[in-house]
């Protein structure tokens, strides 16, 4: 399969990317047969080091180094929560709070559909906050800072916290979202129409840290993708 995979930065140390969602950033035993990331973009960019990664659902910024030392200083940045991440999510419900925090300890790969779970015995130290950037009628816009970068520590910590989100088939309902469920007069055909948000409505939207080999502080940022400007744009007519 070959995929146009748009590039926010590259130079002899990094490359910076912009995943597209329903493609995974790196191999992944239990879904062999969806595109991984650095597959694609071998043949231009040669081996890529992983540095951190996103969920396959998941849209927005992804850093790789392109050398060894790189990849030992980006690791101990990621590690030592020396980047800052921000995401943006579409999530059901409207939150009274306009910020609030998440700090339960999470456990990767706790069943057998390898969810990670609340765990405050067994469990990692994690630590998520949220900002409600827009309310809808029955969903919201927020914005999520995670602390450290542990699997699923979005989707989890929104889930605990009462608002999953949207189209999450594994915190949330998994439900795609319809024009039909929440725009009044709507007066489509129910046989034709077709879903505005079919994935986990979750994205990636910027990155800040030094760089490997300079120091200089770096910062990039993915624009939300068109499935998540065309949801906001009907909740927002709504």
């Amino acid at each position: 399969m070959k995929r146009d995979i748009p590039v926010i930065f590259q130079d002899n140390f990094i490359l910076v990317v912009d995943k597209p969602s329903g493609v995974l950033s790196i191999p992944d035993r239990y879904d062999p047969d969806t595109p991984v990331l650095t597959s694609l973009l071998a043949a231009e960019f040669g081996r890529l080091y992983v540095v951190h990664r996103i969920d396959k659902d998941t849209s927005g910024v992804l850093v790789f180094a392109r050398d060894a030392e790189s990849h030992r200083k980006l690791n101990s940045a990621f590690s030592t929560h020396a980047v800052a991440k921000s995401y943006r999510a579409i999530v059901r419900g409207v939150p009274d709070e306009d910020e609030w925090s998440c700090d339960f300890a999470l456990k990767p790969d706790a069943d057998r559909l390898h969810r990670t779970s609340v765990d405050k015995t067994r469990g990692k130290e994690a630590s998520t906050a949220f900002k409600v950037l827009e309310r809808y009628r029955d969903y919201s816009l927020v914005e999520a800072v995670p602390e450290g970068g542990r699997t699923h520590q979005i989707r989890v910590h929104l889930a605990a916290t009462g608002w999953p989100i949207l189209a999450d088939p594994l915190y949330g309902d998994g439900k795609a979202l319809l024009l039909s469920s929440f725009k009044r007069g709507w007066k489509g055909d129910p046989f034709d129409e077709k879903p505005l948000m079919t994935r986990t409505a979750l994205h990636a939207l910027s990155v800040r840290f030094a760089h490997p080999e300079t120091g200089a502080p770096m910062s990039f940022e993915a624009p939300l993708p068109k499935d998540m400007r065309a949801t906001i744009a009907q909740l927002s007519k709504a």
